[in-house]
């Protein structure tokens, strides 16, 4: 690095033929570089932090969608999708539902998932079995139990994992639905029809809550594509699993079908869902001093037990060996 500012401070010098012109003309090249740096910079910040390009960015996500290797996989596994795919078609519905209410869009999305659950319940097997070498003291038949084992945690881990996605996914649905909810009111009461208020909304909560903001999207969508309001709200019912937003879209239906006020029954149902909330709050803070119990007892307590009469018990085992003299 100095060879190099060296070399330019001697061209400067032989071009301007002063030194100290030289060293300003360097100062000046040196400033303008970190300027020119320290802007670009900053606009590629602005650029990657900019709302509206995040918005726009959402909109286009269902246009041009590049699709992940993973789907491109499937889509070479859809010929042979009959060998792992199940044959009773309640049983795929079922599935379905547990992976749209887990936040999964994909139309691969069932082939993908039993594709992932048949190879952990071939892989997971096959590296216990080839793990054996490894610990020559262990009999083969304790070998053979655990690659059962390891095939049945296979068939099991996939699901559990799905119901926790399920669960977390609903969870971030559920903490934003009561800002959607007020904001959905503001917006109808200032006079915004239903279809313009939630694409407001879902506007507004790409940043705060993007889970519930991608829904709402999806919502606008299929409006703007054709489907009956009423059904593009069942949808989303369906898509999510959330009781919250089944009763939403039951008072929104029923609003809809017998014409009183949209804005009014929202606020209606806001006050509603705030007091079951509130009452949820309720039920886990009195729940709260039962699971306290488990905790209290076998983690608080034998600490306190072991620091209060510890030294007790030390000292009364030195001292007792003294007195039976």
């Amino acid at each position: 690095m100095s060879e190099a500012m060296n070399s330019m401070y001697e061209t400067l010098t032989g071009l301007f033929g002063d030194a100290e012109t030289a060293r300003l003309m360097a100062m000046l090249l040196l400033a303008s570089g970190i300027f020119v740096a320290g802007m670009a910079f900053l606009l590629a910040l602005a650029r990657y932090f900019d709302p509206v390009r995040k918005r726009l960015d959402i909109l286009n996500d269902t246009a041009v969608a590049p699709s992940s290797a993973v789907e491109r996989m499937a889509e070479k596994l859809d010929r042979f999708s009959g060998l792992f795919l199940p044959r009773n078609q309640q049983l795929r519905n079922r599935t379905v539902d547990r992976l749209s209410h887990a936040g999964y869009r994909s139309t691969n999305r069932l082939l993908i998932y039993y594709f992932v659950r048949l190879s952990m319940m071939v892989a997971l097997p096959v590296a216990v079995l080839l793990a054996a070498p490894a610990f020559p003291r262990v009999p083969p038949s304790q070998f053979t139990l655990y690659g059962a084992i390891a095939f049945l945690l296979g068939m099991i881990l996939p699901s559990y994992f799905l119901d926790k996605k399920v669960a977390a996914h609903q969870r971030t649905l559920r903490n934003g639905l009561p800002d959607a909810i007020d904001l959905l009111v503001v917006c109808t009461e200032a006079g915004l029809g239903l279809n313009a208020a939630i694409l407001r909304v879902a506007q507004v909560l790409v940043d705060i809550h993007p889970a519930l903001a991608e829904e709402l999207f999806l919502v606008t969508t299929e409006m703007r594509a054709g489907v009956d309001r009423s059904r593009s709200l069942a949808n989303l019912a369906q898509r999510t699993g959330l009781d919250d937003i089944k009763g939403m879209v039951a008072v929104l239906g029923q609003s809809m079908r017998f014409g009183t006020s949209i804005a009014q029954t929202l606020r209606i149902y806001s006050e509603e869902f705030r007091d079951k909330r509130m009452q949820k709050a309720d039920e886990e803070a009195a729940k709260l001093g039962t699971k306290m119990i488990f905790p209290l007892a076998f983690c608080i307590l034998p600490g306190f037990f072991i620091v209060a009469l510890g030294p007790t018990i030390i000292r009364a085992l030195e001292v007792l060996p003294t007195l039976t003299k």
